[in-house]
């Protein structure tokens, strides 16, 4: 059951579109692949690199928040897994507060605070906690993830803060995102599998799900100035949104577009290379963390399914609200 706004883009059949007065719609492959060429993607259009404390993100923190989040995923799938009855509730808020356990649980307080949902869903909450660390970010105690110590190595005010900006947001992103891709893939394989039983190829059933419910469903650019010469639907005022959760379902571009079948991508090398599939965002502002999604993925659902995780909700219909990360909404249990 998706969100009105959402069921009225899946139901154009129109590849360039009017959404409102000041904002046009795209999913259509070349013209994509035009806007993505036309410009760099500006600092203020993504979503983990973003200003932070009035000033923006140089590259070399931006390098060394990526290296840092790719040795602490790799450190945390590592460890064994936390108890799997941490799993069971709604879906993809147990899998998020699941992965953030997993993952950056062994940093000191006040940092560890930095990524429990309770905390980054009260805007007063994260101030008070934001402003703790910034002022005492704990001991360099032994198990401390490698985001954490950037906050402990950052030197001056500004840069301390935009180090406590970056664990959040770098956090937040990755368990967000992973938590969300596992979830709509739980649902996808529901009606298709026994319970607790995993896909012979459960790779495929990511890449299908990323195809068919991409997380990233939709990207912004803020001014339309560079291109207007591409479409004369664009005025340099517009604002234009990419839609590679349309693209994904268009029968132009797939065969069966609307069906979930992993079998699609037996074989195939690499997936970000079939055409028409942009299932991490576009050139210029790719996700930054894209090497490590589908991993993560994978290995949560396994401790998923050997633990006997199954849906609790009704298999017939889902909630897929409006949100910036496309995800179904659903109960699980573990042997429920």
């Amino acid at each position: 059951m998706y969100a009105p706004r959402i069921q009225e883009l899946l139901a154009r059949e129109e590849k360039v579109f009017r959404i409102d007065a000041t904002t046009v719609g795209v999913s259509e492959c070349d013209l994509v692949a035009e806007i993505v060429a036309a410009r760099p993607v500006l600092a203020t259009e993504r979503s983990v690199y973003k200003p932070a404390a009035g000033a923006d993100i140089q590259h070399d923190s931006a390098t060394r928040t990526i290296r840092a989040l790719g040795q602490d995923v790799l450190a945390g799938i590592r460890n064994p897994p936390p108890p799997a009855r941490g799993l069971s509730g709604a879906w993809p808020y147990a899998a998020t507060s699941y992965l953030r356990q997993w993952l950056f649980s062994s940093d000191p307080l006040p940092v560890s605070l930095l990524s429990k949902r309770g905390v980054t869903r009260s805007p007063a909450l994260s101030r008070v906690v934001d402003r703790a660390v910034t002022v005492w970010p704990g001991s360099g105690a032994e198990g401390g993830t490698a985001l954490a110590e950037l906050i402990r190595a950052a030197s001056g005010d500004l840069d301390k803060k935009q180090a406590v900006a970056m664990y959040r947001r770098a956090t937040a992103t990755l368990c967000d995102g992973v938590a969300a891709l596992a979830g709509n893939a739980l649902w996808l394989m529901g009606p298709a599998r026994k319970p607790a039983e995993a896909p012979a190829d459960l790779t495929a059933a990511l890449w299908e799900t990323l195809r068919l419910l991409p997380p990233a469903w939709m990207l912004f650019r803020t001014d339309g100035k560079a291109y207007t010469g591409l479409h004369p639907e664009i005025r340099p005022e517009d604002k234009v949104a990419l839609f590679p959760l349309l693209m994904h379902r268009h029968p132009d571009y797939w065969a069966d577009p609307l069906e979930f079948r992993p079998e699609r991508w037996a074989g195939v090398a690499d997936p970000e290379k079939t055409p028409a599939f942009m299932p991490y965002g576009f050139e210029g502002a790719r996700c930054w963390a894209k090497h490590l999604i589908v991993p993560l993925a994978e290995r949560l659902l396994t401790v998923a399914f050997d633990n006997g995780l199954v849906i609790r909700s009704p298999q017939q219909e889902a909630e897929v609200p409006l949100r910036s990360l496309l995800s179904v909404r659903f109960d699980a249990g573990i042997g429920a």
